[in-house]
């Protein structure tokens, strides 16, 4: 059985030094190899097929029967890595916390711990006729949510 530890070693050998980084590395059963990675600039095919040719360098098939797929994670992806965060810091993001709590807003910040998250909501201030603006922050750990992603809207 190919080692995943292996295959991420040389994936990241290979990324050294690039704006791409390494998001996840599965070997399941028969030897199926899936890489994803991301990047804060996109991620072309031409990236993917350059280091599917590293790694595939770098395996015997005479040894172990393989099979490899390198690609890129999706836009609509849920976050798995804080490296995704910090590549969002400042977009819109939808959030579902463990507790079922569900919210969008703007990733404000994060570190190695966890990320905020900026809400803004329209509240009526008492005795006022118009309802305001008001913003509001969320802390959320790594572990304490659901899923974290991009949120696409058209307007």
């Amino acid at each position: 059985m190919i080692e995943k530890e292996f295959i991420r070693d040389i994936t990241e050998k290979h990324l050294e030094g690039t704006t791409m980084f390494l998001v996840d590395v599965a070997v399941r059963p028969g030897n199926i190899i899936v890489v994803e990675v991301d990047s804060d600039e996109g991620i072309g095919i031409d990236d993917c097929i350059a280091l599917s040719r590293n790694i595939e360098s770098q395996l015997d098939r005479d040894t172990e029967d393989f099979e490899l797929e390198v690609g890129s994670v999706g836009i609509t992806s849920p976050f798995r890595i804080p490296r995704q965060y910090q590549k969002n810091v400042g977009n819109e993001v939808e959030v579902l916390s463990k507790k079922g709590q569900k919210l969008s807003g703007i990733l404000k910040s994060c570190d190695d711990n966890g990320f905020v998250v900026t809400i803004t909501k329209m509240v009526k201030p008492e005795g006022a006729k118009k309802k305001v603006a008001v913003e509001e922050d969320f802390s959320f750990g790594y572990d304490d949510v659901k899923y974290t992603k991009y949120l696409i809207r058209f307007k």
